[in-house]
């Protein structure tokens, strides 16, 4: 059996939730921080900045590394038109759950995967309904998961899943950071075997 070889691949982010769910298609791929500033444009939509950063992550490490495909990708909540970001701490996430709870927040997850100037930018968006909780549960969640570096504090992969009514998407990692449905077509498009004749 001939053992296909994929192109060099490269996760252009810090995050540890995409490591891990790029880790599930067994392709080898390194790991580079983008470095990239994610302030918003005055007047920027969710949906426009998750775009703008995941192409913008992307494009930082590629820059650097022109022989290898990119990928760039970013997450944005959005309740009622505003933006929702990474809370950073305890007092953010709590003003953050209070806000969203009986609530329908979506979350856009953009995604680039970018090699010179051959590029594809797509959003993934995820349709999340918060259950009307107390303060007292809110507040347990936090303390027990301590999800300060995800967008809108609802760690879904974890505790945070007990604090949503319902989650619609075409694309269930999307929520969690990667949508891999989405990044697996972009990915075979761009000639990749997956799975590969190697995967174990």
């Amino acid at each position: 059996m001939s053992i296909s070889t994929n192109p060099p691949l490269i996760l252009a982010s810090t995050s540890v939730y995409r490591r891990e769910l790029l880790e599930r298609l067994r392709i080898p791929f390194e790991v580079i921080s983008p470095k990239v500033d994610e302030t918003p444009l005055a007047g920027e939509n969710s949906l426009d900045l998750s775009l703008r950063l995941a192409h913008a992550k992307a494009a930082a490490v590629s820059k650097a590394r022109p022989e290898a495909w990119v990928i760039g990708s970013d997450q944005v909540a959005d309740l009622c038109g505003a933006a929702i970001g990474k809370p950073g701490n305890f007092e953010r996430a709590m003003a953050q759950l209070q806000l969203m709870r009986g609530q329908t927040v979506t979350f856009y997850t953009a995604l680039c995967l970018m090699k010179g100037d051959t590029q594809t930018t797509l959003c993934v968006p995820t349709e999340v309904r918060f259950r009307k909780l107390s303060d007292d549960v809110l507040e347990a969640y936090l303390l027990a998961e301590e999800p300060y570096d995800c967008a809108g504090s609802a760690k879904s992969e974890g505790l945070g899943i007990s604090l949503l009514e319902a989650i619609q998407s075409d694309d269930p990692t999307a929520l969690i950071g990667l949508p891999l449905i989405a990044l697996t077509t972009l990915l075979r498009d761009a000639g990749f075997a997956i799975p590969s004749s190697n995967t174990k």
